[in-house]
């Protein structure tokens, strides 16, 4: 759930409803700003309300890369939206072009841009493979497409689409 609070929007990372002996229950929380990413702890006393955030995700194609900025097209307006690399944030690595990510809006402000949980890229530069490599023998650094580097099995080679979780960074497989 995501809030609004001194002005700035604020998610709940957790919550505990405290009902003591003596006295009114009061709910502590655990919320980090969406904008910076700072976490703080909050304490609420029961029946204060705080408004919800309106928030908007829309989803959008990324279309290509101008100067410092990405441009993201929406797919039911067709609006341009130019986002520089702090807005795209960690998923900037695995941004190809023609993907489509969700991208969340609080009064017109970019908070930020959800990439698919998985991307299909290609293997652009690993180490040879040896003979005798098994999948479970170990891994080693690849670069893919985009640029970003993640940690294969042995036996993936140059030219191969390998499918990555972008949540972690990891290699699921390949794919034909």
């Amino acid at each position: 759930m995501s809030i609004e609070l001194d002005g700035a929007v604020w998610r709940v990372v957790e919550f505990l409803h405290v009902k003591p002996g003596k006295g009114s229950a009061f709910v502590r929380t655990k919320l980090k700003n969406v904008q910076t990413g700072n976490t703080v702890d909050r304490t609420f006393r029961a029946g204060e309300t705080v408004p919800q955030a309106t928030l908007e995700k829309r989803t959008m194609q990324y279309t290509y890369k101008d100067a410092e900025q990405f441009v993201l097209m929406d797919m039911e307006t067709f609006e341009e939206a130019r986002l520089n690399e702090d807005q795209v944030g960690a998923g900037v690595k695995y941004l190809k072009e023609g993907m489509e990510v969700n991208v969340l809006f609080w009064n017109g402000q970019v908070l930020e841009v959800e990439l698919p949980t998985t991307v299909v890229l290609e293997v652009t530069e690993t180490d040879p493979g040896v003979k005798g490599d098994t999948a479970t023998g170990g891994t080693k650094p690849a670069i893919v497409e985009t640029g970003a580097q993640v940690n294969v099995p042995l036996f993936v080679s140059i030219g191969e689409r390998i499918k990555i979780d972008t949540r972690n960074d990891s290699y699921l497989g390949r794919e034909n």
